[in-house]
């Protein structure tokens, strides 16, 4: 699940909530959560886990999470590695 469809599901505070948990200003998460702004790395697993894993850091990161996290290759319910094609389409 994206992080948009997370909040838009969760209950009011939840984004509150999550900033506090990730160690950001609510604006930030917000920022994520619509796209204008990319969670940076190291504020992705934090952010992993603030969700409870309802949101992975593949769906955060879906061009270059297998860089970062190379030990989640082939986890389940994880993605295929982007060809190089899709990650410059992204770009």
């Amino acid at each position: 699940m994206d992080l948009r469809t997370y909040l838009n599901q969760a209950t009011r505070g939840e984004a509150a909530r999550v900033a506090r948990d990730v160690g950001v200003h609510p604006v930030m998460v917000s920022q994520w959560a619509s796209g204008r702004k990319e969670v940076p790395v190291d504020r992705s697993a934090p952010l992993e886990r603030a969700t409870g894993a309802a949101v992975r850091r593949w769906e955060l990161r879906p061009t270059d999470w297998f860089v970062h996290w190379p030990e989640l290759v082939g986890t389940e319910g994880a993605p295929e590695i982007p060809s190089e094609e899709e990650v410059q389409r992204a770009a």
